[in-house]
Parts: structure tokens; sequence; C-alpha cells
């Protein structure tokens, strides 16, 4: 089957083993540090939802910047449960359906703050070109597209199927997201990042129809 996967859908594969990559060099220091303790995966999944809570909670209250950087740090621990789950062969269904939920549930909060961040600074504010029911619309937009992307190869991946394909999947979200925090004092630049998101989202959610779709094809 491998080879009728058209090249530019392997691009797509390859891209995602090249996050596999990135992510172990990244991690691996931390897992290191905390393999020798008890802490365990499901603990550390729990500590990036509540820093993403918590970055929302300076979202509301107006302080972009650190928003920016906790948004990055819960983006980390994210990767590290997993990360720490493979290295001591600790990986269980409840753990990744657990990592999974709150992974949507912290996009979704964030998200929301932003939201609540666009009510509360009137009709048009310094953080957008939009008026305030466009400005809400694209939130609500990149919410949706957020949630399709990870549908979508969990949908798939529970049929038997492979979808590890997508330019833009929650890392590459994450990193954009917290971009237009730490930026927010340059003009438009949440509202630039909340457009991304939600264009490259349905990008994504299409790319990965098309290689499911390609899939069944076959068979």
């Amino acid at each position: 089957m491998d080879s009728v996967i058209p090249e530019k859908q392997w691009s797509m594969v390859k891209l995602s083993e090249v996050r596999k990559v990135v992510s172990y060099y990244l991690t691996q220091p931390a897992v290191r540090i905390l393999a020798r303790t008890s802490i365990t995966p499901n603990a550390i999944t729990w500590f990036g939802f509540l820093l993403a809570v918590g970055s929302t909670a300076f979202i509301i209250t107006g302080y972009l910047f650190a928003a920016g950087l906790v948004v990055l740090l819960a983006g980390f621990f994210d990767i590290l449960d997993g990360a720490l789950a493979r290295h001591r062969n600790q990986t269980t269904h409840f753990g990744a359906v657990l990592d999974s939920t709150l992974d949507r549930l912290s996009e979704s909060v964030m998200l929301l703050g932003i939201l609540a961040l666009f009510l509360l600074t009137g009709e048009q504010s310094s953080f957008t070109l939009l008026t305030k029911e466009w400005a809400i619309l694209l939130v609500g937009i990149a919410l949706v597209g957020s949630l399709l992307v990870s549908y979508v190869k969990a949908r798939a991946e529970a049929l038997g199927l492979d979808c590890r394909v997508g330019l833009f999947t929650r890392a590459e979200r994450v990193i954009v997201l917290a971009l237009g925090l730490l930026l927010h004092q340059v003009a438009y630049a949440l509202v630039i990042a909340l457009a991304i998101i939600a264009v490259f989202s349905f990008i994504t959610v299409g790319q990965r129809l098309l290689y499911v779709w390609q899939q069944t094809k076959i068979k």
C-alpha cells in the first residue's frame, strides 16, 4: 500500500517523523530526571492542563506576554507526559484517552479565554482590526478547526487507518498561539495568529480526509 501513496502525502508522513525526533530531543533531559521520581505520566498530563487553565486566567486579565510563556510551558508538558510514559513503558489506553481529552479541553479553554478578552476590550481594540463580532467569529472558527484536526485523526485510527499526516497539528497551533500572545504589542499579532490557526487547521483537516480517502480507496 505504501508504494501508491502520493509523494505529497509521503512528505506529510515524513513531517510527522521530524516532529517525533524534535520532541524526543526536547523532552529527554526532563524525562531522565522525572524517571527517577514517583511522578506518573498522568500527573504530568494534569499539570499541563492546569498550566493551560493558568494561561487562560492571564489572557482574560490582560497579561498576554505571561500567558504566552505559560502556553509554551503547557505545550512542553503536553509532549512530556507521553515521553515519560514510553520511557517507563507505562503507556496505557486510559492515559492516551486522558491525554487526548485534556489536550482538547486545554485548547478550547485558551481560545475561549481569548474570546472573553475580546468581549471585555469593547467594540474595537489594539488586539484586532476587526469589530468585536468578527473577532468572536474568528475565535469560533479557530476552535472548530482545531477540534476537527484531532477528531479526524482519532476517528480514522479508531477504524484502523493511518492518519499521521497534517501540516498544522497541535504543536504548531500551540506555537502560533503563544507567538500571538507574546507579540501582542505588535499591531494585530493576536488576530493574525488566530487567522493562521483557523486557515491552516482546515487545510490540515482536508489533508487528513484526503489521506484517509486514499487508503479506503486502495482497500
